[in-house]
């Protein structure tokens, strides 16, 4: 297998860790392998590859899809953001829990998301370029989410006195968790 799996302390949220092999003209990886991941007990059908590019101190998040949950493989090819992962499927005992980690195209570290969870992230560096594979196609209308600073949750972001959070409109105006119909 090419991949390290690791579990999460949320129910089927692992860490990727891919063999990179590296040689004087630099590296190769492969980032995605349907084989490895059969074997690593991660069956998703991916339909959909996303990329954005966001600035230091975006913050994007919490967000789902209510009808049409996605499943992530998430990777950052440029930069270095904390990516966050709150379970909101009532039916496991990880419910309302999160987990936060780094990715960066130095540690070239993946994350499986399953559906059933929301999903934020905040770049820390000066850009960060953002790739994600998705199980459901993107449904303007479908989407949900909760408030990023949400009390209930308590997610410890890296927020430094220098740094300018910078939120969509929509990001600002959403519920809290507790106020969210899953």
């Amino acid at each position: 297998m090419s991949i390290k799996v690791i579990e999460t302390k949320l129910n089927d949220v692992y860490i990727i860790e891919p063999t990179v092999h590296y040689d004087d003209r630099g590296y190769f990886l492969e980032t995605y392998n349907y084989a490895d991941m059969i074997k690593a007990g991660i069956v998703t059908n991916f339909v959909q590859d996303n990329h954005s590019l966001s600035s230091k101190g975006v913050l994007r998040g919490m967000h789902f899809q209510k009808q049409h949950p996605q499943a992530k493989l998430i990777k950052i090819t440029n930069g270095e953001v904390l990516d966050v992962v709150v379970d909101y499927r009532r039916t496991s005992s990880t419910f309302g829990q999160y987990i936060s980690i780094l990715l960066s195209e130095e540690n070239k570290k993946q994350l499986y998301i399953p559906t059933g969870c929301a999903h934020g992230f905040l770049v820390l560096s000066e850009t960060a370029e953002f790739s994600y594979k998705c199980s459901d196609f993107y449904y303007p209308n479908d989407q949900g989410g909760f408030i990023w600073d949400d009390p209930d949750i308590n997610i410890a972001w890296p927020i430094t006195q220098d740094m300018n959070i910078i939120l969509s409109d929509k990001d600002q105006k959403l519920p809290r968790f507790k106020e969210c119909n899953f």
